[in-house]
């Protein structure tokens, strides 16, 4: 079994707050996690369970024993009103650790958000460290409490990373051997789980129009969202394509990220960008099951840059220093792949699929470290082996390999 970066915050989090909401994409470890703990254990995949939750959601809640992990509860969220008077009633840190492969705070069916009452922790698919055994390194804490120049290269071959990056952070994926299977199981994984999930979440008419709008959406993972354009190729009306993009996020298969702005220029690019969740169901839509097909895909770059962005959100999540992650786009087409900033400290980062890298590569970080004030320190991920210094005498600027993230 996995080691899995977020333990100590979970227990954390039990120690102070009644109660706990576990959430993130459906065979990320939820329940795997939830079961090594030492507490009376409810899943919601059980019909008995669940009727009796439906028929009496607030005195089914006083009548479990505590402390309670309840899995699934998105399948039930009426029950979320008899965990508020519970908690009102006795306030007993731990009581209640929830899960949910939807995020049943913004379910219409949820009566109550438990404001106040509860924090929310993602899980992510696993990460690049906790597959090679470290969860206890994250490399947003280094960077922002170290510096760049305290990250070290793992030792780890360039095709052992992008089989790792075919592959993806699903744990049952990284059980099975053969590529027939791997695909056998991706398959699944979009038609048993994605689907079900997403009826859960909101109504669902035509479930064949939204498999093909999650294959036309896949790969402009990487691109700034234009909704127009979405609804131009997959034949549906904007209103739709917006429900569908919501309902994705709500089962957490896409992400969207914010574009950075600031006073420095007038002239950002608002719109969000958005990434597919894992790396895996990407190469898996795009039909890339060997590193030789990813090494010759056109859509190689992206593949990488989807990864990327993927771990920078895990080591995010499970940081101490839980900065904020922005796109940067100017009308003057410059561009930077992710702005990473806590108070005045900003990591500016490209990813590039090279094995090389050059100055130029740092052009559009330069000319941004010109014209802010703060302390911004740029980064280019490559697929070279040596961690390289770029900067200058004002800025600081480094390029990392991938395996920096091993």
């Amino acid at each position: 079994m996995f080691k899995r970066s977020i333990v100590p915050i979970l227990k954390e989090a039990l120690e102070i707050s009644p109660a706990v909401l576990l959430t993130g994409a459906r065979q990320v470890g939820k329940s795997t996690l939830c079961l090594g703990l030492e507490r009376n254990y409810i899943v919601f995949d059980d019909l008995s369970q669940r009727e009796a939750a439906l028929n009496d959601p607030i005195g089914y809640i006083a009548s479990l024993k505590k402390p309670v992990t309840i899995d699934e509860v998105q399948k039930v969220p009426e029950v979320l009103e008899g965990i508020k008077l519970n908690i009102d009633k006795y306030h007993n840190n731990g009581d209640f650790l929830l899960t949910g492969s939807a995020n049943v705070l913004d379910m219409k069916k949820a009566r109550d958000t438990l404001a106040g009452r509860v924090i929310e922790l993602p899980l992510f698919p696993l990460s690049a460290k906790e597959l090679q055994n470290k969860p206890d390194e994250n490399i947003i804490d280094t960077l922002f409490n170290k510096g760049a120049e305290n990250l070290s290269a793992a030792d780890i071959g360039i095709e052992e990373i992008l089989q790792i990056i075919i592959n993806g952070g699903y744990p049952k994926i990284h059980k099975i051997n053969s590529q027939r299977g791997k695909s056998l199981w991706f398959n699944s994984y979009i038609s048993s789980y994605v689907e079900r999930d997403i009826r859960d979440v909101g109504e669902l008419r035509d479930i064949s129009s939204f498999i093909k709008f999650f294959n036309i959406l896949a790969p402009r993972s990487c691109g700034l969202l234009n909704k127009a354009d979405l609804a131009n190729s997959s034949g549906l009306s904007e209103a739709t394509v917006s429900n569908y993009l919501s309902m994705l996020e709500m089962i957490y298969q896409i992400s969207l990220l914010k574009a950075y702005s600031s006073n420095i220029s007038k002239r950002f690019i608002k719109s969000p960008k958005f990434y597919l969740t894992d790396s895996g169901v990407l190469a898996h839509l795009l039909n890339i099951t060997t590193v030789q097909e990813l090494l010759n895909s056109n859509k190689k770059g992206e593949i990488i840059e989807t990864f990327i962005y993927g771990e920078l959100l895990k080591h995010i999540g499970y940081s101490a220093v839980l900065p904020k992650i922005y796109h940067y786009r100017t009308s003057d087409k410059k561009e930077i792949d992710f702005i990473i900033e806590k108070g005045g400290k900003i990591f500016a980062i490209e990813v590039k699929s090279s094995q090389s890298v050059k100055q130029e590569h740092f052009k559009h970080i330069i000319d941004f470290q010109k014209k802010s004030k703060k302390d911004i320190t740029g980064i280019v991920f490559y697929m070279g082996e040596s961690i390289l210094p770029f900067g200058d005498k004002e800025n600081k600027r480094y390029a990392l390999p991938l395996s920096v993230l091993f």
